[in-house]
C-alpha cells in the first residue's frame, strides 16, 4: 500500500507538469519559435488559419505542430511560416553584434534565452551560395532577385537582359538569383545545382520556397548582403517579372544628394490599411499584426536601399513578430530602427504596372515597372535597346 501510494503521488505530479506545460505553450505567439524548449520538443497552439489561394497541386510543408487542408479551390494552413528542418536552439543561433560594444547574446545570459522566430534567418542555410562573388566583382551595386527554383526561364531571361549589364557608368553591377527549397523534387533540383555551376549566381537556402515564406526570403536576402557582400554601396531586391532601367537606376544612385547611409528608396506606401479577409492573398490576422495599418513602406516589386540597411534590418528583425507580407514586415523593421524610406526625386520612375504596347517613350523614363512575364521583359528589351528617339 505504501508503495503503490507513492507510485500514485509521483504520477500525478507528472501529470500536472505537463498540463502546466501545455497552458503556457498554448498561449505563445507565433512571433516566438514554434519549440519553447529544443531539448523537450514542445510545441506551440497553431495560430489562427490562414487561407491561400493556390492550385491544390502546391505542396507546403507546415511547421511542427500545425496541419495543412486542401480543397480544390484553396489550401488552408494553419502556420505563416514553413521550413524544411526543425527551427535550431537559441544556443546554436549564429548572431552578429549590431555594435562594436555590444555583446553577442549566448543561451545562458537573459536576452540569449529568448528563442527566435522562424523569419530570423541565421536558422536557415544556403544549400548553392556564391561566398566570394563580391570579393571577385566587387560591385557598387548588387541585384538581389527573388525567383522560385522552376522558374528557370525567369533567370535565362533577365541574364540576357538587364542583368547582363554588369559595368554601367564605370560602375559595377552583380546579379544574383535566391531560391528557397525544394519539398520533393530531385530532377528539378538537379537543374538547379548544374544551372548554378554554369552561371555561378545563384544561392538557394533551405526554407521551403512559397508564396507564404517570402518575409523569409527576403530576411535571408539581408542577411546574405550583409555577411558575405558588406563593402557593396547599394543593392536591390527586385523582382522576377521586373523591368529595370539600369541607366536611370544609376543616375539615381550617382546623384550628389543621394545618402549613403540610412537609405531605402522606391514605390513608396503610406497608411496602406491591413486585410482582413480571410478569403485574400494577402489577409493578415490581428494575431500576427494588431494595428490596422501599416507602417510606411516601399512595394516589394523593387526597392533600393544603401547596404549598410541589411545588417540593421536583421538584427531588429529578431524582436519583431513576422507576418507574411515581406514588404510591408521590412517597413515594420525600419520603423524600429528609426528610418523613414525615401521618396525618389521622381516618384514616377518606380511604376506598378506597364499598360498598353511598347511605347519606347515610357521605359526610357522610368526605373522599374511590372511586367507580365519573362517572354514579355525578352521583348520589350528588344524593342528598347534598338535605340532611336525617346518619344
Amino acid at each position: 500500500i505504501y508503495y503503490g501510494w507513492g507510485c500514485f503521488k509521483v504520477l500525478l505530479a507528472v501529470t500536472l507538469c505537463v498540463l502546466a506545460a501545455t497552458y503556457v505553450t498554448d498561449d505563445l505567439p507565433l512571433g516566438i519559435m514554434n519549440q519553447v524548449r529544443w531539448k523537450d520538443r514542445l510545441t506551440f497552439k497553431p495560430p489562427p488559419q490562414i487561407t491561400q489561394r493556390i492550385s491544390s497541386t502546391t505542396k507546403l510543408m507546415p511547421t511542427t505542430g500545425a496541419s495543412i487542408t486542401t480543397t480544390p479551390a484553396y489550401t488552408t494552413v494553419t502556420s505563416i511560416i514553413v521550413s524544411t528542418t526543425p527551427t535550431r536552439p537559441p544556443s546554436t543561433v549564429t548572431m552578429k553584434s549590431p555594435s562594436a560594444t555590444a555583446s553577442t547574446p549566448t543561451a545562458s545570459s537573459p536576452e540569449g534565452a529568448r528563442l527566435y522566430h522562424e523569419a530570423f534567418p541565421a536558422q536557415y542555410h544556403f544549400t548553392l551560395n556564391e561566398p566570394d562573388v563580391c570579393q571577385r566583382q566587387r560591385p557598387f551595386l548588387v541585384l538581389m532577385v527573388p525567383v522560385h527554383p522552376g522558374n528557370a526561364r525567369a533567370r535565362e531571361v533577365i541574364r540576357s537582359t538587364w542583368g547582363n549589364e554588369t559595368l554601367v557608368q564605370g560602375k559595377v553591377v552583380t546579379t544574383l538569383f535566391v531560391l528557397g527549397a525544394l519539398h520533393s523534387d530531385a530532377v528539378l533540383q538537379e537543374k538547379v545545382r548544374i544551372e548554378s555551376e554554369r552561371h555561378r549566381d545563384i544561392l538557394q537556402s533551405d526554407f521551403i520556397d512559397s508564396y507564404l515564406n517570402l518575409t523569409i526570403k527576403t530576411m535571408v536576402i539581408m542577411d546574405w548582403l550583409a555577411s558575405y557582400c558588406p563593402g557593396a554601396s547599394y543593392a536591390m531586391k527586385i523582382d522576377s517579372d521586373m523591368f529595370l532601367n539600369m541607366e536611370n537606376l544609376m543616375k539615381l544612385l550617382l546623384m550628389p544628394q543621394t545618402p549613403k547611409q540610412n537609405y531605402i528608396t522606391g514605390m513608396v506606401m503610406w497608411d496602406r490599411p491591413v486585410v482582413r479577409n480571410p478569403q485574400s492573398r494577402w489577409y493578415v490576422p490581428e494575431t500576427l499584426y494588431p494595428e490596422s495599418t501599416y507602417p510606411t513602406y516601399l512595394l516589394g516589386m523593387g526597392y533600393l536601399f544603401s547596404n549598410d540597411l541589411p545588417e540593421k534590418l536583421v538584427q531588429v528583425s529578431k524582436d519583431i513578430m513576422p507576418f507574411n507580407i515581406e514588404d510591408a514586415y521590412i517597413g515594420m523593421c525600419l520603423k524600429h530602427l528609426g528610418i523613414d524610406p525615401t521618396t525618389p526625386p521622381d516618384p514616377s520612375q518606380f511604376k506598378s504596372y506597364a499598360s498598353g504596347p511598347f511605347k519606347r517613350c515610357d521605359y526610357v523614363k522610368v526605373i522599374t515597372t511590372i511586367l507580365g512575364d519573362a517572354n514579355q521583359l525578352l521583348q520589350y528589351w528588344q524593342n528598347f535597346k534598338k535605340g532611336g528617339p525617346p518619344c
